[in-house]
């Protein structure tokens, strides 16, 4: 309704209300309740209930923007509770009051008296304004409703914000348990150390002072708990500094705790000294102090009372002798059984030195012995294959060795070197290169060299069985083949380009991160060797 309207409807209304406009009004409201709807009678607006009368206008943001026939000349918002003058303007109920009891009985904008009892409910006027639409005011939200849906959206508002109870944080409605449970800087936490609480906030506090909690000794580096650093530094850690046994006769010295046994030892005729002077002092003190009183003592004990004293101080030096005398024993003998020690200790070094040496000769034997039982035939385990392929991948050059195995006994020894190859290799990047090398060997003296034969080398399939083969024959004129000078030769024999990354990966040649490389020798003896009563290995079957 315009505000013409509203103007013409008043002044239709003045002749029957007799000059009592208070009772006309009241009249209109019941009619007017009437024939409202539920939802439109201002009774059941739970927006307008909810609100105490003395607020001012609606403070959102409507959409379109407010008409100024909705607004209120005294607080500029929405018409909240809108109430009608007889001169015919609109305002809101708390704020036209106000200005009545401030300012005076009269009218905001025109000057006209008014007076509180002249005021009449504006329901049409507020009935418009509630289906007008507004946005919601929740940062976030760009949700739209009528202004009577306002309040009930705001109650279910997802980006609806309420204060943290714990640490009085504005925060969404439905984050707040989140919030209190994870982000929440006064949340109550417990220590898995000491099972203590405490807030968040004074965590690294709490981490400082808890006695349970880890921490590292600053010498050793040893992790132990808190409670126990003092105890461990008084007595445990070898490289808490201490002072010398010797500290209170003057050796005023700091080391670790592992030093001073050597410290003890490389000083003994230095803390004698000290021992000795501090001894000596002690006993001219207790001797001064008798002698000054005998002195200080009337004339008629002079010379009789000076000689009991020097008697007495006579025993006790010589029970003071007698204990630097046992100490220096005692010192010695303990420098004696240190060097006993000392030599026992090398001895069992040099022991254990021979014991190790003979170990590692006895597992070099073993492993002798093994590689000899594989007959020419051998499998070779690539484990943890993928930590290869990510180094190679970042350009790292990998050279693999596998251990020794013998043609047979006697036979040659040999082992195969596997080169994965760079990206940037030139010609063979991305390459498997496998190749193979003659060792020295036990029965190199009983063979005819150079080695010659057949040499299979293959990458196993370990799903489908469909194995990446490929077959050699030796070269006798090839330095690769004939008698090693070094324990393994320098020249290999083999394949630069025997197989690409991509097949590797596109078939099941590595399961379980492990690659399986497979190698058949089959040497060809000379008629000499015969002779002498070798024969050669037969052939087996191949993959």
């Amino acid at each position: 309704m315009a505000c013409s309207d509203t103007e013409k409807l008043s002044l239709d209304v003045e002749p029957y209300c007799d000059g009592d406009l208070f009772g006309c009004a009241a009249a209109m409201e019941k009619e007017r309740e009437s024939y409202l709807s539920p939802t439109e009678n201002p009774s059941t607006i739970s927006v307008s209930a909810s609100i105490p009368p003395d607020q001012q206008g609606y403070d959102v943001e409507f959409d379109p923007p407010l008409e100024n026939k909705y607004e209120c000349p005294i607080c500029l918002m929405g018409l909240r509770s809108a109430v009608q003058t007889p001169c015919g303007h609109r305002f809101c109920n708390s704020c036209i009051k106000k200005s009545i009891r401030d300012t005076g009985q009269k009218c905001p904008v025109d000057n006209e008296v008014l007076l509180e009892e002249q005021l009449f409910p504006d329901n049409f006027a507020k009935r418009e304004i509630l289906s007008l639409t507004v946005r919601c005011p929740n940062v976030g939200c760009s949700d739209k409703m009528e202004l009577r849906q306002l309040e009930k959206h705001l109650s279910q508002c997802k980006f609806a914000t309420v204060q943290c109870p714990q640490c009085l944080e504005s925060v969404r409605k439905s984050h707040l348990d989140e919030h209190k449970s994870e982000q929440c800087l006064q949340r109550l936490m417990t220590c898995p150390a000491c099972a203590g609480s405490f807030v968040y906030a004074n965590k690294q506090i709490h981490e400082q002072i808890c006695p349970f909690a880890n921490t590292v000794c600053e010498y050793c580096e040893m992790e132990l708990i808190r409670d126990q650093l003092a105890l461990h530094c008084d007595t445990d850690c070898l490289k808490a500094p201490v002072a010398c046994t010797f500290s209170t006769f003057g050796c005023h010295v700091k080391m670790p705790r592992n030093e001073l046994a050597q410290h003890m030892q490389e000083f003994t005729q230095m803390h004698m000294r000290c021992m000795a002077e501090f001894l000596r002092s002690q006993t001219l003190n207790s001797c001064s102090v008798p002698s000054f009183a005998t002195h200080s003592s009337s004339d008629e004990c002079g010379a009789s009372a000076r000689a009991p004293d020097s008697c007495q101080c006579r025993p006790e030096l010589m029970n003071l002798r007698e204990t630097v005398l046992e100490l220096e024993g005692r010192l010695v003998r303990q420098d004696q059984q240190i060097r006993e020690l000392c030599i026992h200790n090398e001895t069992q070094k040099n022991q254990v030195t021979e014991l190790r040496r003979k170990l590692s000769s006895l597992e070099e034997a073993t492993r002798e012995l093994e590689a000899q039982q594989y007959q020419g035939v051998y499998v070779w385990r690539l484990e943890n294959f993928s930590l290869h392929l990510r180094n190679q991948e970042a350009g790292q050059p990998i050279v693999l060795h596998s251990p020794p195995f013998y043609t047979g006994r006697p036979g040659y020894k040999l082992c195969l070197r596997l080169h994965l190859q760079t990206p940037s290799a030139p010609r063979c990047s991305n390459y498997i290169s496998l190749f193979v090398h003659t060792m020295q060997g036990e029965f190199d003296s009983q063979l005819s060299w150079p080695l010659q034969g057949m040499i299979q080398l293959a990458v196993l399939d370990q799903v489908e069985g469909q194995h990446h083969v490929e077959v050699m024959e030796t070269k006798p004129d090839l330095q690769a083949f004939q008698r090693p000078t070094v324990q393994r030769n320098p020249k290999g024999f083999g394949y630069v380009t025997f197989l690409h990354l991509q097949a590797l990966r596109q078939h099941g040649f590595v399961k379980d991160d492990v690659l399986l490389v497979r190698c058949e020798v089959t040497p060809r003896f000379d008629a000499s060797l015969r002779r002498e009563g070798v024969q050669p290995r037969g052939s087996e079957p191949s993959l």
